[in-house]
């Protein structure tokens, strides 16, 4: 099958693939069909965050709206008031102190989303994504979230294999829902090798 290219698009095109990208986050995380509107609207809102960056891997010339699109990722600069920043410093600052919170999440880049459509996985397109979209980030560090289902996950080596430790894991955001970990790395990512637990 031929390999998707990556493209960084604007926050409009971003937008305008919802549909596709929702498609791919609904075949990767299989949620609750209810739960789709309210992720659109999430999606929707984080397009408009500052120095907000997606990428997206698509074959061109099947879909109206650019082609395939087999993966996709996004984030932008961390900010208080921002709901995921505001709930995970709180916690930070719990289990470490607020400089332990401030180290991490005061000059950070938010990976809100990457996810590649069950059909591509194992390709090494989440990594091509995810450095993709790290790539020449003005901010200190990177953070996200990811299901803390075990700690061996696909999702959670590739993570490590990029410099990511774990900040948080076995977090149980507002709202109900599955644990979480919380990961993070000092940019640029590393290749391939382990990073400090610290900043």
């Amino acid at each position: 099958m031929k390999e998707a290219k990556l493209r960084e698009i604007d926050h409009r095109a971003f937008q305008r693939r919802l549909g596709p990208i929702l498609a791919v986050y609904a075949a990767a995380m299989r949620p609750p069909a209810e739960q789709l509107p309210g992720r659109h609207t999430i999606m929707d809102r984080h397009a408009s965050h500052p120095r907000f960056r997606a990428v997206v891997a698509e074959r061109r010339g099947v879909l109206p709206l650019g082609g395939t699109l087999q993966g996709f990722g996004y984030g932008f600069a961390g900010e208080h008031g921002q709901w995921w920043h505001d709930v995970v410093y709180a916690a930070l600052a719990e289990a470490g102190g607020p400089e332990h919170a401030a180290r991490w999440l005061d000059d950070s880049f938010e990976v809100a989303e990457l996810h590649v459509h069950p059909d591509h996985q194992g390709r090494g397109l989440g990594r091509r994504l995810l450095t993709t979209l790290c790539e020449g980030r003005p901010e200190r560090t990177v953070v996200l979230s990811t299901l803390d289902r075990r700690p061996d996950t696909p999702a959670r080596r590739l993570y490590r294999s990029v410099g990511m430790v774990d900040l948080l894991t076995g977090f149980d955001f507002p709202g109900g829902g599955p644990p979480y970990a919380v990961m993070g790395a000092v940019l640029p990512l590393a290749a391939y090798e382990a990073a400090s637990s610290s900043p």
